[in-house]
């Protein structure tokens, strides 16, 4: 990601300033979304009965306690990444698959939540001095800013929610398989990892991430314009 808008930047097709907005698009997920992400699972255990996450430091938005050195790298270069996992004991829910169910679709809910504030405010602004919002270099640059910051958080959401481990969207599909196949899936989840790295590395999962992503888009855009359709 950052690493094709610095080649865009020399071959002339992207000016400096719009690279300094994506950057600091992607600085503000790194510090503050990705912690909220965080958040969203460890305060879902800790309500679902698991009072382990209140001892691990995790219920805090402070990205120290959230923020993954690689995982960042990874948010900066590759437009994917990710935080420390938030550690969750399933023993301590009522129904270990639907708890840690739960637990993992409430982070990628988190970013969702993340980027229809962003949309939210996307419109606020263009209603409020929509000249200076459109005209402007400033508002375009802060536009920018808002559909990058907005079409990240999405596009992460839709990333996690693949079921495939270690990803939030696993915990789902394992509330419908056997014990014993989710046991195969934990077994070689580091193995797993590295091909689904792969494929993302080689492009194959880059067409249904679009289309999944813009689907999403759609209806956060459609949510985040209700409260102005009569401006709009």
């Amino acid at each position: 990601m950052l690493s094709e808008l610095i080649s865009a930047f020399r071959g002339g097709s992207v000016d400096f300033g719009s690279i300094m907005v994506q950057l600091i698009a992607l600085l503000l997920i790194i510090f503050l979304v990705l912690p909220f992400h965080e958040w969203a699972h460890a305060f879902t255990a800790l309500k679902l009965g698991d009072t382990s996450v209140k001892y691990r430091g995790r219920l805090s938005l402070n990205p120290l306690a959230h923020i993954d050195v690689l995982g960042s790298i990874f948010l900066l270069c590759f437009g994917f990444g990710w935080a420390k996992p938030v550690p969750v004991d399933s023993r301590n829910f009522k129904n270990e698959k639907v708890g840690m169910a739960i637990t993992a679709v409430m982070g990628p809910v988190a970013n969702l939540v993340a980027g229809l504030v962003g949309q939210i405010i996307f419109y606020a602004l263009l209603i409020i001095n929509p000249t200076f919002f459109l005209s402007s270099q400033v508002g375009l640059y802060i536009s920018m800013f808002l559909n990058y910051y907005v079409t990240v958080n999405i596009y992460l959401a839709v990333f996690n929610l693949i079921p495939i481990p270690p990803l939030d969207g696993s915990k789902i599909l394992f509330v419908f398989l056997p014990d014993r196949a989710v046991n195969f899936f934990y077994q070689y989840e580091r193995y797993i990892m590295i091909i689904l790295f792969a494929l993302l590395w080689m492009g194959f999962l880059s067409t249904p991430l679009v289309y999944l992503s813009d689907f999403v888009y759609d209806g956060i855009n459609f949510v985040a314009r209700l409260p102005f359709l009569w401006a709009l």
